[in-house]
């Protein structure tokens, strides 16, 4: 099988459509929760995903933005935006978030936001945190998003070693068990502002890092127009 795996898509269409231009015959679309939050265009991008029949968990500002979350843990940008967020879902928007699991699990495959010993917040940040959460799954693979920075962290002879992909990079996990993020569709943090999405073959189990250009003037433009907080639009243009 082969899945298109995204996450933290923020409400960014211009960058969702981009990631789907690109995309390849893929079996399915898994989605790593952060669906909503920041961006502009939370029930679009939703409505998008469920054209695509996307399968996707719960995030932190999913949670927050239909008040299962507690936006007291968002820093003010952030708070500021869930609180629009929530403002403007329309009803399809909310039922659809509502309806999310926050762990998912097909086969060899486990998904989450954060991790899988806490799915909504825990950030997996460095091999330590990856280790640590070896015993809290059970299949080969963790997909998890949430730090919107795209890196395999895979168990071997020598312990957990950490492979930070560069764009285009195909990985194969031949042994052992990885812990798999496939970086920001909409909200990149690693430095480089292209979408960050990947491609998983679970037949070969190869590992296909991807990154496009989308027009983020566009998604600047309507976030200036709306009132979202300054610094939000400005960190798009640096993947940061």
């Amino acid at each position: 099988m082969r899945l298109a795996v995204l996450s933290d898509i923020h409400a960014n269409l211009a960058a969702l459509e981009a990631v789907r231009a690109d995309m390849p015959p893929v079996d399915e679309v898994w989605v790593l929760g952060d669906i909503v939050g920041y961006g502009p265009q939370p029930n679009e991008v939703i409505a998008a995903l469920q054209e695509l029949g996307a399968r996707s968990v719960m995030g932190n500002h999913d949670g927050a933005a239909i008040g299962t979350v507690d936006i007291g843990w968002f820093n003010p940008d952030a708070a500021r935006a869930i609180t629009w967020t929530a403002g403007i879902l329309d009803a399809n928007a909310r039922t659809y978030l509502a309806s999310l699991p926050e762990v998912r699990r097909d086969g060899e495959l486990t998904a989450v936001h954060g991790s899988p010993r806490d799915p909504t917040w825990e950030y997996i940040t460095g091999p330590d945190v990856a280790r640590e959460n070896l015993d809290a799954f059970e299949t080969r693979i963790c997909l998890h998003g949430h730090t919107h920075v795209p890196v395999v962290f895979q168990t071997g002879p020598d312990g957990m070693q950490t492979l930070p992909p560069a764009p285009e990079t195909r990985l194969r996990v031949e042994t052992g068990r990885a812990l798999v993020n496939p970086g920001s569709v909409g909200q990149p943090r690693d430095g480089d502002p292209a979408s960050s999405y990947l491609l998983l073959d679970t037949t070969s189990w190869i590992l296909e890092f991807r990154r496009v250009r989308y027009p983020i003037d566009r998604t600047q433009s309507l976030m200036r127009d709306l009132g979202l907080p300054a610094r939000l639009v400005d960190r798009l243009s640096y993947g940061r």
